[in-house]
């Protein structure tokens, strides 16, 4: 207490002059209408810097569940193009909000490999959320891998970067398909075979997922043709190099594809070779 009082009569004289000059500049700004704009002016642009610096962190904090909101739209989109060819038969996207079709799983990729000759990805969802082995994976881009093994809460998939991934593909509105691999040289290219000669291709043209697949839908996205290759052994078919629409070394948010025909397909079919 005592060193308090020495503090002050020590500085006595400025103590003064700073409690006149508060005194004074309240007198003047509550008597002079301009001078009250400018401090009630230069106090919200200090206090709105506060809030704006506030709100971006909040903003950010949210970013995640805003992911999250768009993704299940996303979704909500994709199973409705694949139900209907006739964007009229669509119905209002405000009625769907918050509601996730059952016919598709949304997720995350948690791990994903990309270097080797055999990648695969792994997702935070699995049997729980009916994820089973043999569901096509894609994001809004194109198609990622087929679901290849399936737990309670996770699923690994065959990335289309896989040297045994064998996908159906077909060239954008046309009749003509081939088999989808991968050569394992370059991440941003696969490669479509066995599309016969006779089909009228070029640089540039749209490769989708064929009509012919249980596991993906017809039309999804896969590439563009980048360059297109007549083998040496004189087959009637070409070798095309399709550049992907994906970043396979950048995935977030996919979809998991329900095919509720599929099992039904396959027993069919499995019969069909046992018959033979």
């Amino acid at each position: 207490m005592q060193q308090i009082f020495s503090f002050i009569i020590k500085n006595s004289n400025r103590i003064l002059f700073l409690l006149l000059l508060g005194i004074s500049l309240s007198l003047t700004i509550q008597s002079h209408s301009f001078h009250r704009s400018k401090v009630i002016s230069s106090a919200n642009f200090l206090s709105g810097g506060v809030y704006e610096r506030i709100n971006s962190v909040e903003e950010y904090l949210n970013l995640r569940e805003q992911n999250d909101e768009l993704a299940r739209e996303n979704a909500n989109l994709k199973s409705l193009l694949f139900k209907t060819k006739d964007s009229a038969e669509i119905p209002n996207l405000d009625s769907l909000k918050g509601v996730l079709p059952k016919d598709i799983v949304v997720c995350k990729v948690i791990r994903n490999s990309y270097n080797v000759y055999e990648n695969f990805l792994t997702l935070n969802a699995g049997a729980k959320s009916g994820v089973r082995p043999d569901m096509g994976v894609i994001n809004s881009l194109g198609i990622v891998g087929i679901i290849d093994d399936v737990s309670a809460n996770y699923s690994t998939v065959i990335s289309i970067l896989n040297t045994k991934s064998q996908i159906n593909a077909k060239i954008k509105n046309s009749d003509h398909f081939g088999t989808l691999n991968w050569d394992g040289k370059n991440t941003g290219f696969v490669q479509l075979i066995d599309v016969p000669r006779l089909a009228t291709i070029k640089r540039g043209d749209t490769i989708v997922t064929g009509g012919q697949s249980v596991i993906f839908p017809e039309n999804i996205g896969i590439g563009t043709i980048d360059k297109i290759y007549i083998p040496d052994d004189k087959t009637h078919y070409y070798r095309i190099n399709v550049k992907l629409f994906n970043d396979m070394t950048s995935l977030g948010h996919v979809y998991i594809i329900k095919s509720g025909n599929s099992e039904e397909i396959r027993n069919l079919e499995n019969q069909h070779k046992k018959d033979e």
